[in-house]
Parts: structure tokens; sequence; C-alpha cells
């Protein structure tokens, strides 16, 4: 696991997770997956496809988790 990601869902966040908060641990994980911190010149695309592959993979899985004991969205929308 790599240490540099949090968890970015409720309960353990507050509040929803920021599209930032879901590109930086998309980028640590490719960083970690790819053994490179930072992509050579002939790899930036498809290191940059990667990442925005994974953010979006991420913000689709967060907003259709259901976590059991927590408030639904819409139950925040009401108070």
């Amino acid at each position: 696991m790599c240490r540099s990601i949090k968890t970015l869902r409720p309960p353990v966040l507050p509040e929803k997770a920021t599209e930032e908060e879901i590109r930086a641990a998309a980028l640590q994980y490719v960083r970690k997956v790819s053994g490179f911190r930072a992509p050579a010149a002939h790899n930036r695309e498809v290191f940059d496809r990667a990442v925005d592959a994974v953010a979006e993979a991420t913000a689709d899985l967060l907003a259709h988790l259901e976590v059991r004991g927590a408030a639904s969205a819409g139950d925040h929308a009401a108070t």
C-alpha cells in the first residue's frame, strides 16, 4: 500500500473528497505502480492518461459507495 494515499470516503473524511484530493491519490498510485516519480518526456502522455483514468475510476467509486451507518448525501441536504 502506498502510504501517501489517504482514505477519501466518509467517515474518514468529514466532507466529500475534492477533485484535487482524488487527483493527488491517482498520481501517487500511478507513481507507485510505474516506479517513476516523474515520467521521461517520451512517457509523459501515457503517464498522464493513467492518472486521468485512475482519478475518474476513483471519483466513480466514491460516488457510488454505500457506507453502512453513514448518512446519505440526501440526509445532509435536509439539515
